[in-house]
Formats: C-alpha cells, structure tokens, sequence
C-alpha cells in the first residue's frame, strides 16, 4: 500500500504539471479543488462527506500552496535572466531554490493525497489504483503549480 501511496503521489505530481501548462491564467484555488473533486467524485463514487472532506482538504493545500507557486514563477524567471547572462553563480543558487520550492509543493500535495487516500473505502482505494495505471498522466490533473510557463504536480494531485 505504501508503494501505491508514493506511486499516486509522483502520478498526481506529474499529472497536475502536464494539466496546468496547458492552462494560460491561473486559477482560483477553489475552483482548481472543485474541479479535482469532480473528477475524483465521478470516478470514484465518493459519499457526500467524502466530497466535502476532499473539497475541505483540496482548497486549503491549493491556497497554501498559491505562494510557492508564485515564488517559482519568479525563480524561473530569474533563471531565464542569469542563463542569457551567463551568470553561473546566480543559476547555482536560483536552481537551488527552485529545487526547494519543488520540494515543498511536492511535499503539500502529497500530504494532502494521503489525507485524501485515508478518507476512501478499500473499494475506492483500489479503483484510484487502476485510474493511475489505465489512464496515465492528465486524469488525475488539479492544477496547483504555477512555475515559469509550468502550473501542476500533485501535486498530488490534489493532483
């Protein structure tokens, strides 16, 4: 199960990358969770509660994360500015905070898909397991990154 865990969370990470590039504008955290929530609903006949659980967790992990996503957007930027320079110290360091800032979105959403896991029956848990292997990236998409022309992981997630 822990190997299922960490494979959905790289999957929804992934996916959430793929999905929000394709995206121009960034959107509103809520409407970023409602949209995962709905997909995630249909797929996996989430209750009522298991929506508004989701929908409680997937809004406050995008809000938290909309200042990270910022910060990369602009340590891409920068990035962008110190290669045209050629400015090899600022890439080292720049790079370096991009890395931490990917860490710490990667950390959130994946808290936020294990808190998710936790709240689906084993039914559920074994259907979001098959999700991940038939439909590949792009199913799971919730659109929480914003980094340098990038927006997604899950992410993940939500994914």
């Amino acid at each position: 199960m822990r190997t299922s865990l960490l494979k959905l969370t790289a999957f929804l990470a992934l996916a959430s990358a793929v999905v929000v590039a394709q995206q121009k504008t960034p959107h509103d955290p809520a409407e970023m969770a409602q949209h995962h929530i709905n997909m995630l609903a249909k797929h996996l006949s989430l209750s009522p509660q298991q929506q508004q659980q989701a929908t409680a967790l997937f809004t406050q992990t995008s809000a938290t994360v909309q200042p990270l996503h910022d910060a990369m957007k602009t340590a891409h930027q920068n990035l962008h500015d110190a290669v045209q320079k050629n400015d090899t110290a600022s890439i080292e360091q720049i790079s370096n905070t991009i890395g931490n800032l990917m860490a710490q979105i990667t950390a959130a959403e994946a808290k936020a898909h294990a808190a998710f896991y936790q709240t689906l029956t084993p039914e559920q848990q074994t259907k979001l397991g098959q999700m991940d292997m038939h439909h590949g990236p792009g199913m799971h998409g919730h659109g929480m990154h914003e980094h340098g022309g990038m927006e997604g992981h899950p992410p993940g997630a939500s994914f």
